[in-house]
Formats: C-alpha cells, sequence, structure tokens
C-alpha cells in the first residue's frame, strides 16, 4: 500500500464507522446495552483511525506540493458535490467533540446527559460518516 491508497482506506473506515454507529444504535433501541456499548467505542476507534489516516495523507500532499485533487465536473453535480463536500467538512469539525462528551458521559455513568447529548451526535456523526464516503466517489470513482 502506498499513500496515495489512503483516500480509498479513509472511506472503508467512514463506510465501516456509519455501519457501526447504526448498529449501536439499533442495539440501544433493542435494550442490548453491552453489545451498544462495545459497537460504539468501536466506531470511536475506527474514527480515530480514520483521523489520524487523513492527516498523514493531508499532510504528506503539503509536504510534497501534491495539493488537493479538484473535482473535475462541471454544472449541477459540482454544485451537488461541493454542497455535500461543504457539510460534510463543518460538521465533521464537530464530530471528534460531541463523540467525545459523549462517550465520556457514558462511561461516567451520565446517562441522562448521555442521552441528550447523543440526540445530536448521532445523526452529525452518521451524516459525516456516509458524506465522507459519498464524497470519496463523486471524487475519485464517477
Amino acid at each position: 500500500m502506498n499513500i496515495h491508497d489512503l483516500p480509498a482506506v479513509n472511506a472503508v473506515l467512514n463506510g465501516t464507522a456509519a455501519v457501526l454507529l447504526v448498529l449501536g444504535y439499533w442495539f440501544i433501541r433493542n435494550k442490548r446495552v453491552n453489545a451498544h456499548h462495545r459497537t460504539m467505542i468501536s466506531a470511536f476507534i475506527v474514527s480515530i483511525v480514520f483521523l489520524i489516516s487523513y492527516v498523514t495523507y493531508h499532510w504528506y500532499l503539503i509536504a510534497h506540493h501534491e495539493g488537493v485533487l479538484h473535482y473535475p465536473r462541471t454544472g449541477a453535480i459540482r454544485t451537488l458535490y461541493l454542497t455535500i463536500l461543504f457539510t460534510h467538512t463543518v460538521l465533521a469539525v464537530t464530530v471528534p467533540v460531541l463523540a467525545i462528551i459523549t462517550l465520556r458521559r457514558a462511561l461516567r455513568s451520565d446517562f441522562a446527559a448521555h442521552r441528550r447529548v447523543a440526540r445530536w451526535t448521532f445523526p452529525i456523526w452518521l451524516y459525516v460518516s456516509v458524506t465522507g464516503v459519498v464524497v470519496y466517489l463523486m471524487l475519485y470513482q464517477f
């Protein structure tokens, strides 16, 4: 594997996080608390690995003056891509903070506070994970 494989790895990590988030939600809705706990910790770990990989890839591009890949298509599809990318990027900044707060509240057994923030964290984190895959597909596969 070389550094230019990392966008595909990142898409797989984002997709994995999305699946884990949905599974974790399903587990808690079905009162499977231990499975929910393990699954959400796994989603957090996968997201940390993603973040390390993402930063590594972009640091490499900057360090080697390779720049960034620009979306080549025009028209409505470009507008759609840029809209998804913008919302993804803005919300992605919030995910680490929200995820840490949510996780800390659960680990401290403050479940009322955990649920209050998880109601925001879950949809934002899921949106960012899914749109991460969509951005990858639009940029590298279409």
